[in-house]
């Protein structure tokens, strides 16, 4: 089949590595790709968020399937567009995406679903919230409603912390909602489960790495490393949290008439009273998926398209024994203000057992360059957690680029808490 995958991270470029090895596939396009995913099919320079100049692509192309990566394409309707044009999409409809791009409907979605998760009130207003926040006397984890690319939740340590958060998010173009959440406590832990709308299949439970420093120290980032499976959650608990706390999500927004298919993604905190949602996401996540794609066998395309259709097989994916690790290697200035254009090198010199998925990067005169924050995700996938982290970690030894940076405890810190 031909499939036309959008989005443009190192997501994307994973499951461009994932996708290409079906023997179903025919043609893969990515749009609008990096030079990572070009090596594996076709890149087509479309915003992800283009509506119309992806639907010319997919007629042009005679696309039998679109898989779609990032969230704002989702928030855009883009499924949605697929549907009317009788193509098939695997993603939620917009509808059904607000489960991301709604912090407020999720809460909503999740309290008549009986979902365990943090308290919560939402503020139009950020100074009716910063007002909420002096009566009441607490902390409270300050989260904007709409999509903000990972970085739209500030975990205070104190009153006037919370305060200064609310003023913070509530002056960014994401903000025009707040959440003040109850803080929970606890190890996190990503479940990211393929969903046909009523039945759920989880890829191993994975751990990422928020903070910018070592040690869980310094700003949120879209995501510094990941690795997987996490040693916190057996099948037992995996299956505990896909029971209380996805499923139940499933069957309301199927009750409402918006059925869910896709990456359905639960951010969970594991407390004394057992899993909490954080926060639910509506696609697949950044970089736990360059970390599960090597621990994942099976067919995907195939399985992603009968999600598409409402009608997932489980028996065609398994986890691969092992574990693996992914560590992203930042520009200069993430996150606050990423510089490109710097000279990446030593991609070349990288050994069998690590794989390179590119993210920010872009092609000047046959060389690659640095075009965004978050540059490459190097991932190292072996027989134990140990070595699968020492397989990333020297697989990027060789790699380099003016201003380089990147965490050096991934997989390390594992009990991480929020």
């Amino acid at each position: 089949m031909n499939v036309l995958l959008v989005g443009s991270g190192g997501r994307e470029h994973a499951l461009a590595w994932k996708i290409s090895q079906s023997a179903a596939l025919t043609r893969l396009y990515t749009a609008p790709g990096n030079p990572g995913t070009a090596t594996l099919g076709h890149n087509l320079p479309i915003d992800a968020t283009d509506l119309a100049g992806l639907l010319a692509a997919i007629h042009q192309h005679a696309i039998d399937l679109v898989v779609v990566g990032p969230e704002a394409a989702l928030a855009a309707g883009l499924v949605d567009a697929c549907q009317a044009a009788g193509v098939l999409a695997f993603g939620p409809t917009a509808a059904a995406a607000q489960i991301e791009s709604s912090k407020a409907f999720a809460k909503t979605v999740m309290q008549a679903a009986g979902v365990p998760t943090a308290n919560a009130f939402s503020f139009d207003d950020p100074q009716q919230a910063a007002a909420f926040v002096r009566e009441r006397g607490q902390i409270w984890v300050v989260k904007v409603d709409g999509l903000a690319g990972g970085k739209g939740v500030i975990v205070p340590e104190s009153l006037e912390q919370t305060l200064a958060a609310v003023a913070q998010l509530g002056s960014t173009s994401a903000g025009t909602r707040l959440l003040l959440e109850q803080k929970l406590s606890g190890p996190e832990v990503s479940v990211i489960a393929l969903c046909d709308g009523e039945r759920l299949w989880a890829f191993p439970p994975a751990q990422d790495h928020k903070r910018l420093l070592d040690g869980d120290r310094g700003p949120n980032t879209g995501g510094m490393g990941a690795f997987a499976p996490s040693p916190l959650v057996d099948r037992a608990l995996l299956n505990e949290i896909v029971t209380t706390t996805m499923a139940p999500v499933v069957r309301e927004l199927a009750r409402r008439g918006i059925p869910f298919r896709g990456a359905l993604f639960a951010g969970i905190m594991l407390t004394e009273a057992g899993p909490s949602v954080l926060e639910f996401n509506a696609r697949f996540g950044d970089p736990e998926t360059q970390a599960l794609m090597p621990l994942t066998e099976g067919d995907l395309l195939l399985a992603l398209h009968e999600c598409a259709q409402g009608k997932l097989r489980p028996d065609l994916l398994h986890w691969r024994e092992g574990a693996a690790a992914c560590i992203v290697l930042a520009a200069a200035g993430y996150p606050e203000a990423p510089r490109t254009g710097d000279m990446i090198s030593g991609i070349a010199g990288v050994q069998d057992g690590g794989v390179v998925f590119q993210a920010g990067t872009a092609l000047h005169d046959g060389q690659l360059h640095t075009a965004g924050g978050r540059v490459l995700g190097v991932v190292g996938a072996g027989p134990t957690p140990a070595g699968a982290i020492e397989l990333a970690y020297t697989a990027a030894a060789p790699i380099s680029f003016d201003g380089m940076h990147y965490r050096t405890d991934i997989g390390r810190t594992r009990e991480k808490t929020a």
